[in-house]
């Protein structure tokens, strides 16, 4: 069984910003698994059901952001799953838009949500799939004034392709495995930039980045 987690914050203030790219790959791929039933936790939305065959439980902690680890230790404990089975799907914007990166382990780079999973699962070895969103065109824009809003028209039809190719990662990851699907859908030029500052505002702290 595998446990797949998309990042995002709960509620329709939220709904498709850069920050819920993790909560909107989970409706892809929630189209399209196979006997599909909810299941209950009290810090996350899930789904079981089948992908390509194999068992898996599709997450969208509820905690917000920040305290995303909470509701995957939850579940993971609930269902038992080593850390080498959950798959992390999230935002970076230290990554070009729309580009996709797969990595099966690291640091969590800046991302709150990646931080709080890290820590409440006592490890770095889960895979991530990062989805670029792009930095701010201008610096000296807040960070999460940017994370927290919305694609731009001209940028919609990149990103709807690049949560798409996501999908298509966990279900490769799932029938090939990680090594092959990295190579399928890593994206192949990188841009490095630098190091994301992180937020430490009380009022935006649970939400980003």
């Amino acid at each position: 069984m595998r446990l797949i987690v998309g990042l995002g914050n709960p509620g329709k203030k939220y709904e498709h910003t850069r920050h819920n790219v993790g909560f909107d790959v989970l409706d892809i791929l929630y189209d399209r698994m196979v006997n599909a039933s909810p299941e209950k936790f009290q810090k996350g939305s899930a789904q079981a059901g089948f992908l390509e065959g194999e068992k898996v439980i599709l997450l969208k902690p509820l905690t917000y952001m920040n305290l995303s680890g909470e509701a995957v230790r939850e579940a993971a404990s609930y269902y038992k799953i080593a850390n080498e089975d959950i798959c992390v799907i999230c935002d970076d914007v230290e990554i070009p838009l729309a580009h996709v990166r797969i990595r099966e382990k690291g640091s969590a780079g800046g991302h709150n949500g990646l931080k709080s999973i890290i820590e409440h699962l006592g490890g770095s070895d889960f895979t991530r799939i990062r989805i670029g969103i792009g930095d701010r065109a201008d610096r000296r824009q807040d960070l999460a004034d940017h994370v927290l809003g919305h694609f731009s028209k001209e940028d919609d039809a990149a990103i709807q392709k690049a949560m798409e190719q996501a999908a298509d990662a966990v279900c490769c990851m799932l029938t090939d495995g990680l090594p092959i699907a990295m190579n399928r859908y890593n994206t192949r030029k990188e841009k490095k930039t630098e190091k994301t500052e992180e937020i430490t505002e009380t009022d935006k702290n649970d939400c980003a980045p």
